[in-house]
């Protein structure tokens, strides 16, 4: 059997066909990949949740120092309204 010039030799017949099956290894491969990264990230990020966490911890540390600032301010209104009335009984004098 003399070999026809133009046909592949067999080996690079097997070779074609085996990077062939490497190729679709592959890509299967990288489906999976694909499918379990699309999977994997349903969940949401953990920094959304630590920043929705400080901003809950933020918001109870203003409404606390909101809460303190009218506290703070009726002590000034009383102490203002004794020192007036204190001014008064000194003027009567």
């Amino acid at each position: 059997m003399s070999k026809d010039p133009n046909k592949p030799s067999e080996a690079l017949v097997q070779e074609l066909l085996t990077e062939r099956r490497e190729l679709k290894v592959a890509i299967e491969r990288l489906k999976l990949e694909l499918a379990d990264s699309k999977g994997g990230s349903s969940g949401p990020d953990p920094r959304v949740k630590q920043l929705g966490e400080e901003i809950e911890k933020l918001r109870y540390q203003l409404a606390s120092a909101r809460a303190e600032a009218n506290v703070m301010r009726a002590e000034r209104d009383e102490l203002k309204t004794g020192i007036e009335k204190a001014l008064g009984l000194f003027a009567r004098k």
